[in-house]
């Protein structure tokens, strides 16, 4: 039997991150998530800023991010990629399940 330990946080969409927080919450460097920015792979709320803040949905594109670099050794622009296929297959599938749910039941 294999026990794993996952940490858990709990964030409000509202409530914004610095990079340092992001650092240690998704596990990549500062100047890593500097490069994941420049590439796109995350967004800052406000780029003008000079010290940029993070939403919660940054930290979950970040986990992605890591888990992909770590799984598939990918750089920052690869990750870049494989994350923006990720969220338009997600906003594909969204889009299916919205367009079956207006099917009658006996077409499905």
């Amino acid at each position: 039997m294999r026990i794993e330990l996952t940490e858990l946080v709990w964030l409000e969409e509202h409530s914004d991150l610095t990079l340092a927080e992001l650092s240690e919450l998704s596990g990549f460097t500062e100047e890593e998530l500097r490069e994941l920015e420049a590439c796109g792979a995350i967004a800052p709320v406000d780029r003008a800023e000079p010290d940029p803040r993070f939403t919660a949905r940054g930290l979950v594109a970040a986990g992605k991010a890591r888990r992909l670099r770590d799984d598939f050794e990918l750089d920052a622009q690869g990750l870049a990629v494989a994350l923006a296929l990720l969220e338009r297959i997600g906003a594909l599938e969204d889009e299916l399940r919205e367009l079956r749910a207006q099917l009658p039941r006996r077409i499905r």
